[in-house]
């Protein structure tokens, strides 16, 4: 098996911000980022670089405008690299905060360094869970940065006892160190439990959960279904004192077994249970927010293939707050076009009344979501994002243009604002909160605007003249044509004929022309608060009190759930 080598990190200049070598005598990061660089973007997160000796493999990824390179000349699994990399932006952003910044780095480069080292030891990944290094690395604080702003030691210095100074370095022992130290009980051993901190703390006791969903759909012209895919993240938040032993249970029309496809647990998850009962998460969780499981949904269903092959009159549906449309060759030319966005008119319509919680008692939602799904329910109301009445947020249609379009003109909206400039490759149309209330019906509800229009009129790179008319040939008239009247009588009239027959075949030209420069497809992105594409809900999160540890008796924390669904030009229509 493979070792990690060397760790390179880059600042948005492509600045080298830190050099971690590991094993071994890997290329140095001045040599590796132009050959990095050299490839076209987008760039893959693996690339093998045969000019180098030896031979390398280059992995990277980027996180906050921040670049992670990491070279090995070995054989190795490339996704064991690649996790690690996120491993390290991750426990970065853990220590130093979130996002992470160039500047952080260079302040704390004595808690990056150890974070490093305690994360792989001879090359060999050891470490990476956030509480595990929280034990054995000493996280920055606001005193030690102050300190050391104004010149004075942030840390004990050698030739003074800790008592005789007003601040010193944490006396817990390591954990490494043992039950049993210099003859003293050591009180402050690591935790049992690897992924979680030991002797944890808390005043108030909270459980939350929230479960984000990514939705990617795309639409042919015909407005039918092509592939639905929903891609789930449950994130937890645990802030609870002790060693809580938790149970969580999903559940969905259909099933839960039936509908999630290619789960992923953190190590928490007891496996085992659910293999027995899919839909149940047995696990003790780390301290504070970590991701708890992942998924995939798809969302026409396993018969949706069948259907694509076969001659049904039936086709799947798919119940989604946004579709968007394009139209394209209008117009005496065809030079014009239109791109219709539809809001789903089932979602529309006044909040309903909320919806009894199914989850038992403790259990409530937050920031006014609560723990049922509400499936059905309206969008757009009053604008809380709840379970009963989702919220649409943030909606951008996104329309591609070709590079041959020089300018849009005569571009005009019913409802929103549409970005548009000479020579950009798109066009951004933009909804606020109001006008996705007007479209919904006001809060009268009843739903009767449900959709709305985006119109415009293409010119190419070789049609504007330098005074913004159209260009002989192109434009709406004969470049050559005359005022006089050319079914005079002296015309013969096989000379009109033939007129006419040069007109249309002009038309014809025009219009495969203007063809070319039609958008091809349009997306819409949108979030919505409190609807879940795959229909998941929290049915109960509950607390064993036998097997949990440090609790107290009679603490029942604090639980609360969010389901926030959020497409990013995913919802894609073709045309």
């Amino acid at each position: 098996m493979g070792a990690i080598e060397a760790l390179y990190i880059f600042d948005e200049h492509n600045t080298p911000l830190l050099e971690h070598i590991y094993t071994g005598r890997p290329p140095p990061a001045h040599t590796l980022l132009p050959l990095y660089l050299s490839h076209p973007s987008p760039r893959p997160s693996l690339i093998y670089l045969p000019s180098t000796n030896p031979p390398t493999l280059l992995y990277s990824i980027l996180q906050d405008q921040l670049l992670f390179l990491s070279p090995t000349s070995s054989d190795t699994e490339p996704l064991q690299v690649l996790e690690f990399l996120h491993r390290v932006a991750d426990a970065l952003e853990d220590f130093l905060g979130s996002p992470l910044l160039s500047g952080r780095i260079e302040g704390n480069y004595d808690v990056v360094a150890q974070l490093l080292s305690e994360m792989v030891d001879g090359g060999v990944v050891s470490c990476t869970e956030p509480n595990a290094l929280r034990d054995v690395v000493e996280a920055p604080s606001f005193m030690k940065s102050l300190l050391g702003g104004v010149g004075l030691p942030s840390t004990t210095p050698s030739s003074l006892s800790a008592s005789n100074t007003p601040f010193s370095l944490s006396s817990r022992p390591s954990p490494r160190l043992g039950p049993n130290v210099g003859g003293f009980p050591n009180k402050d051993t690591a935790s049992p439990v690897l992924w979680r901190r030991s002797n944890v703390r808390h005043t108030s006791n909270e459980l939350y959960v929230d479960i984000v969903e990514t939705l990617s759909v795309t639409l042919a012209p015909s407005g039918r279904p092509l592939s639905a895919i929903s891609n789930g993240t449950i994130a937890f938040t645990a802030k609870v004192s002790g060693v809580p032993d938790l149970l969580l249970q999903l559940g969905c029309p259909g099933g839960i077994g039936g509908t999630v496809a290619l789960p992923v647990f953190h190590p928490c998850v007891r496996l085992s249970r659910w293999k027995e009962r899919p839909g149940e998460l047995s696990f003790v969780p780390p301290d504070g927010r970590f991701v708890l499981a992942g998924y995939e949904v798809d969302l026409l269903g396993p018969m949706a293939l069948e259907s694509f092959s076969t001659t049904a009159k039936s086709t799947p549906k798919l119940n989604i707050p946004a579709t968007v449309s394009v139209h394209t060759s209008q117009g005496p030319t065809g030079s014009e076009f239109e791109v219709r966005v539809t809001l789903n008119p089932r979602f529309a319509g006044k909040s309903p009344s909320p919806l009894p919680s199914t989850t038992g008692p403790g259990f409530s939602g937050r920031g006014g979501l609560g723990a049922g799904l509400g499936r059905g329910a309206p969008f757009g109301g009053g604008g809380q994002g709840t379970t009963s009445a989702p919220t649409i947020e943030e909606m951008v249609v996104h329309v591609p243009l070709p590079a041959s379009v020089k300018n849009i003109a005569d571009l005009r909206v019913a409802r929103g604002d549409a970005g548009y400039a000479p020579g950009d490759r798109s066009i951004e149309w933009l909804f606020n909160t109001r006008d996705i209330v007007v479209l919904m019906g006001g809060d009268k509800g009843g739903g009767v605007g449900v959709s709305t229009s985006l119109k415009g009129t293409v010119i190419g790179q070789d049609e504007e003249e330098e005074d913004g008319t159209a260009p002989m040939g192109l434009g709406s008239g004969n470049p050559y044509d005359y005022d006089d009247d050319t079914s005079s009588s002296y015309q013969a009239p096989s000379e009109a004929t033939s007129a006419k027959k040069n007109d249309a075949g002009a038309d014809a030209r025009r219009i495969k022309q203007n063809k070319m420069l039609m958008p091809s497809c349009a997306t819409v992105s949108f979030s919505v608060k409190g609807w879940l594409p795959s229909g998941i809900k929290v049915e109960a999160l509950s607390v064993d009190q036998k097997r949990s540890r440090g609790l107290g008796a009679g603490v029942t924390p604090y639980k609360g759930v969010k389901y926030l669904c959020v497409s990013r030009k995913g919802v894609e229509s073709r045309c």
